[in-house]
Order: structure tokens, then sequence, then C-alpha cells
């Protein structure tokens, strides 16, 4: 007859065995080095973008829409935006367009809201409140209320942080040194 029980002492089962050890020290070894990876590719990732967002503003189309679209009034109407002609249209279209894409990187986690406040946050929300009339007005035209949304959102989050309030980096760190290589 067989017993389920034949053969089983209280020595045997009473710690687990130094092979069990190991593979539970092996595993967690595995489980911390899977972490620290993950945390490196999360790094690089946020490097990348902001890699890209630096490169992004050096393109010369970019450059020439800034010009036209940071010589309207702050909080300009649609009429006036419009008044520059398809020209001035393009040119807050992309505009509006780079500065979408940085708001949903943004909030998917990609790319830091800190990190866009010190590269663009005061340029962000000083173009948005130029583009922010028109863009309810094509929004209300075309009946596409996720027009230029992103862009929307990125400028309110810049705004709440409120970088105006804080010095510019010339002075708020005169005296910063590099770190030691």
């Amino acid at each position: 007859m067989f017993s389920f029980t034949e053969g089983i002492t209280y020595e045997k089962y009473r710690a687990p065995s130094a092979q069990f050890r190991t593979r539970k020290h092996t595993s967690e070894h595995a489980i911390v080095f899977g972490l620290i990876q993950i945390r490196q590719f999360r790094l690089q990732r946020r490097d990348a973008a902001a890699a890209e967002l630096v490169r992004s503003f050096h393109d010369p189309l970019f450059a020439q829409s800034l010009r036209l679209i940071a010589a309207l009034p702050n909080d300009a109407k649609a009429e006036q935006l419009r008044a520059g002609g398809t020209g001035m249209e393009d040119a807050a279209l992309y505009i509006g367009v780079r500065f979408e894409t940085i708001g949903l990187l943004v909030f998917r986690g990609v790319m830091p809201l800190s990190l866009v406040d010190h590269l663009v946050g005061p340029r962000a929300v000083s173009l948005w409140s130029r583009l922010r009339d028109w863009s309810r007005l094509v929004r209300e035209e075309e009946g596409r209320e996720h027009f230029l949304e992103w862009f929307q959102w990125l400028a309110e989050q810049l705004d709440k942080i409120g970088r105006h309030a804080h010095p510019p980096a010339f002075v708020k760190y005169c005296d910063w040194s590099p770190p030691r290589e």
C-alpha cells in the first residue's frame, strides 16, 4: 500500500534546502537586476526624448514660424492671426503641432514636465496665449474639439508651475559649477 506520509520527516522539511536558498537568492538578484534595467531604459528614453526636443527647435521652419507667431500680441484674437494670411495660419499650425507632440510626451511620462519647463516653458505659455483664440475658432468651425488639445494641456500645466515666478537661470544658478568628471 502507498502512503503519502511515508518517508517524510520533520527534519527533511524543517528548513529550505541549500539548493532552494540558492535558487531563491538567484531569483531575487534577477528581479533586482531587471528593475535596474527597466529604470535605465526609462532614463535613456527620457534622455533621447530631450535630445530630440532640442534638435527639433533647430529646424529653420520652426524658427520662421516662431518669429511669425511671436510677433502677435499676447491673447491675440483669431482675426489678428488670420489677417496675416495663410502663411501665418501655417506657422500657427506648425507651432501648434510641435507643442501638441511635446504635451502628449509629457502626459505619457516619456518627457518630464520639469525638463520641458526649463527648455521652453515660458515660451510655450506665451505661444499658447497667442494661439488660444485661433485654436478655439478652428475647433468651432471644423467641429474638432480635440484640435491642439495637448498643446493647451501643456501650456496650462506649465502655467500652473509658474516658472515666471522664479528668477532666470543665470541669476538662480550664478554660483553653479560643473560636476567632477
